[in-house]
């Protein structure tokens, strides 16, 4: 099991077959890995469903699909992401793994290679 890192990075959360942005939710990370993140949000969501995320500061967009929901104590939801159609580089999780990262220390960055 990878490595999971307790950072919360700003996103828009959205089903990837609506494309329209203002359905977009604004949201949070609650910990994210190489291949996935648990992002909450307001409502629930079903495994299998495919997920856009996109990150506020660098505007990269992630597909990934749902592997669980589950509810929090805050009326709100976990969901966890898998984003094994790509390779994702977390910078924060590659500090805190002890790999190294690009980029500045004090920014969060989201970078996305798509894979044949």
């Amino acid at each position: 099991m990878e490595k999971r890192v307790p950072i919360a990075i700003v996103v828009h959360l959205a089903h990837a077959e609506e494309q329209a942005t203002e359905k977009a939710e604004l949201t949070f990370t609650d910990n994210i890995s190489a291949h996935g993140a648990c992002v909450v949000s307001a409502q629930r969501w079903k495994p299998g469903e495919m997920a856009e995320v996109t990150s506020l500061n660098d505007k990269i967009m992630l597909v990934g699909r749902v592997t669980y929901c589950k509810k929090r104590g805050d009326d709100r939801f976990e969901v966890g992401l898998n984003f094994r159609d790509h390779e994702v580089t977390w910078n924060p999780y590659l500090r805190h793994s002890g790999l190294q990262g690009e980029g500045s220390p004090d920014r969060v960055h989201l970078r996305a290679v798509r894979t044949a």
